[in-house]
């Protein structure tokens, strides 16, 4: 049996804690695997120094405090798509690739994004919220006017792996689906069978439903705010399961009170868990606010099902074992 004290050392800093068995499927006899199921930085000190490869998930953002304390670190490994909670630069500056999963929960996501969009622009989530609390007779009434979907304009604000997988779902469901993405090549709407526009304010200006499917960067933090979402024609519905620094939440709180947006589903916020004093928790809970009936708020789980958690454990630590036997890695982001 191999000692583990002489084995490398792959380090999980958050969310993923024993039993450890996707990771140690992969990894075997050839690491030494250590979940610290931390919920801040600061509990990492000590702990990830001689770490051979740290795999961080989204509890904290792990900075360059924590990168420029390992000592001998082939590889950070981010077990999912979003990689905006890993310093990127400081660990390249030290010559440590930060790796990702990109593809594991594609159509968990943009299965999520239908869902919700359709709750919302059918009137089932308004009506079950309000008819749960006896509020309104039984019937449709209250939530008139509801347009057919065939036909009505379905707009993707990033059209990679997951917007293209929810393009597809929309087109199903007979929308003229649309999409926003500067950095795809000419010829993918072609490939796709739907429409490009070249503006984020023509794609606002023409969907009925927007949903939000690209990555947080600096170009997309608050990308979509109390002014974009005013240009949104009114009685449309805003989706976003992509990254919550790129939607103002309180923006589209006002908005469901003011009557502008007709329903909005959110999988993600700008700090999750949110602190109990939340604008967006408090209109949420309140059934005298419109948002309460009319928002649809998660806990950042459009990826999951346990086929998909499977699948980014064991492609992380796949990862993990390339960057420890000095093989290529599959997917370097910095």
């Amino acid at each position: 049996m191999s000692d583990s004290s002489s084995l490398p050392k792959v380090v999980i800093t958050d969310l993923i804690t024993e039993p450890l068995d996707h990771e140690r499927r992969v990894l075997g006899g050839s690491a030494e695997i250590v979940a610290l199921d931390a919920m801040s930085e600061d509990e990492l000190v000590g702990k990830i120094e001689d770490a051979k490869v740290v795999m961080v998930y989204h509890y904290f953002r792990f900075t360059k405090t924590s990168i420029d304390r390992l000592e001998n670190c082939k590889a950070i490994v981010r077990p999912g798509v979003g990689y905006d909670g890993i310093d990127c630069e400081a660990a390249r500056s030290r010559g440590i690739p930060v790796c990702n999963v990109p593809d594991y929960g594609t159509e968990e996501v943009a299965d999520s994004a239908m869902g919700m969009a359709i709750l919302l622009a059918r009137g089932s989530h308004f009506l079950n919220s309000r008819l749960r609390r006896g509020v309104g007779e039984w019937n449709m009434d209250q939530a008139a006017p509801i347009s057919r979907l065939r036909g009505q304009t379905f707009g993707i604000i990033g059209c990679g792996r997951i917007g293209t997988a929810t393009a597809l779902r929309a087109k199903a469901f007979g929308f003229d689906v649309l999409f926003y993405d500067p950095y795809l090549p000419d010829g993918v709407e072609k490939a796709l069978g739907i429409r490009r526009v070249d503006s984020l304010a023509e794609l606002l200006q023409e969907s009925f439903v927007v949903s939000v499917h690209c990555p947080l960067t600096d170009e997309t933090r608050s990308m979509v705010g109390a002014d974009e979402i005013g240009t949104m024609q009114k009685g449309s519905f805003l989706v976003n399961t992509a990254r919550g620094g790129i939607v103002d939440t309180e923006a589209v709180v006002n908005s469901l009170g003011e009557g502008h947006l007709t329903g909005a589903g959110i999988d993600v916020l700008e700090k999750e868990p949110p602190p109990e004093d939340s604008v967006v928790l408090a209109a949420w809970r309140d059934a005298e606010h419109p948002a309460h009936d009319r928002l649809i708020l998660n806990p950042h789980t459009a990826f999951y099902c346990e086929e998909g958690c499977e699948e980014f454990r064991t492609r992380g630590a796949q990862e993990a074992l390339r960057a420890i036997r000095g093989e290529p890695l599959r997917n370097v982001v910095n």
